[in-house]
């Protein structure tokens, strides 16, 4: 779907450590931090500059579940 259109959708990253229900642990570039769920939004391609990392599997599945979860 993406391929197709000229926006994105994304979840913000945070450094701030809240353990709320809606947010996931992870790394970046060797930094702790979380995947902010509850703040997903659509933003133009344009804006994108660069990709800072990759998520590893378990952490990619931590997201989906939260979000069938919360959002479906």
């Amino acid at each position: 779907m993406n391929r197709n259109i000229a926006t994105v959708i994304i979840a913000p990253l945070t450094s701030k450590l809240r353990n709320y229900p809606t947010r996931i642990s992870c790394k970046v570039k060797g930094k702790k931090g979380r995947i902010v769920l509850d703040q997903i939004r659509t933003v133009d391609k344009i804006r994108l500059i660069k990709k800072l990392d990759f998520l590893n599997k378990t952490v990619q599945t931590k997201t989906l579940k939260v979000l069938n979860a919360n959002v479906f």
